[in-house]
């Protein structure tokens, strides 16, 4: 019976390695996406020489593929969360989907032979245009956002789980 054990703790420690995470998956995907763009560059960038640059071409390069209306300064719904009638304003990739993919793609970097001093993901210009897409995006929507309180009190929970909507590169 002891064998019965053993076999079935290895068949279940072969399932988890044989489906990664969520996380994990997307993290794969959204990796090979990225090497993906950088073949099709003309002419095509090897990761070796792969920048802070190129990183920022990638996100803008993405923006086509947006589901988040980003109304334009002349636009006269800016400012409005809830705008009454439709628009010709953009399609854009929301901040938060941007921040959640340049963090997969910073970890992906450093776990295939990336060292953490050159890379391109981490970089401050990537910081920068980040926090730019977030302060654009939430005057053109109207909706600010604010920083998250770090709990002080044992009693609460792990907050609200908005932050936990899904991302378009699912």
């Amino acid at each position: 019976m002891a064998g019965e054990g053993s076999s079935s703790s290895r068949s279940l420690g072969d399932q988890s390695a044989a489906a990664p995470s969520r996380y994990e998956s997307q993290k794969r995907r959204d990796w090979n996406t990225f090497g993906q763009y950088l073949k099709n560059q003309r002419p095509p960038v090897p990761l070796s020489q792969c920048n802070s640059s190129h990183v920022l071409e990638f996100l803008r390069y993405l923006d086509q593929f947006g589901k988040t209306k980003v109304h334009l300064q002349g636009c006269m719904f800016y400012g409005q969360p809830e705008p009454p009638a439709p628009c010709t304003c953009p399609l854009r990739q929301a901040w938060g989907s941007l921040d959640a993919l340049i963090g997969r793609l910073r970890a992906a970097y450093e776990e295939n032979g990336g060292s953490p001093e050159s890379n391109p993901f981490a970089s401050g210009a990537i910081r920068v245009y980040l926090r730019e897409v977030k302060e654009c995006q939430a005057k053109a929507r109207g909706i600010p956002y604010k920083k998250k309180k770090k709990k002080t009190s044992p009693s609460g929970g792990k907050g609200d789980d908005e932050s936990s909507s899904s991302l378009p590169f699912s």
